[in-house]
């Protein structure tokens, strides 16, 4: 800035010239400030919405995905401690027990008979139906 006004106060023309520049620089200045936060938060929340944008996106992709043509499935599972477990898993017509540990999975047995585990439907009706009569009586009596 030194500069401009040492060559300005030299030079006529230059001093002409250079006002309207610095005219047209001082309200840009003044408000740079707030361009830039403006700037800064639209910026922001466009990485916001395409975040929640791709989060949709995958969400919709994994439902088109068919499960039903998975080849590996987990028959049973059985905790022995906070972060053992023992897990059944059919691969195709064969059984395997397989280990589970934090940091290893070790087979353990291949089943030479598949264990046939019932299909058994869950008491979640049972209990939802009696949950709301209890929760029913308990409106009755509150109103």
């Amino acid at each position: 800035m030194p500069k401009i006004l040492l060559l300005a106060s030299l030079l006529p023309l230059a001093a002409t010239a250079a006002e309207p520049a610095a005219q047209a620089a001082a309200p840009v200045a003044g408000s740079g400030m707030g361009g830039q936060l403006v700037q800064l938060l639209l910026g922001l929340l466009l990485v916001i919405g395409l975040i929640f944008m791709l989060a949709w996106l995958m969400r919709r992709v994994q439902q088109i995905v068919p499960r039903g043509g998975q080849v590996i499935k987990v028959v049973a599972t059985q905790a022995l401690g906070p972060r053992d477990r023992l897990v059944l898993v059919q691969v195709g017509g064969e059984q395997v027990l397989l280990g589970l540990t934090p940091g290893t999975i070790t087979s353990l047995h291949v089943l030479k008979e598949p264990v046939q585990v019932a299909d058994t439907e869950p008491a979640s009706g049972e209990f939802a139906q009696r949950l709301m009569e209890l929760l029913g009586k308990d409106q009755k009596d509150k109103s």
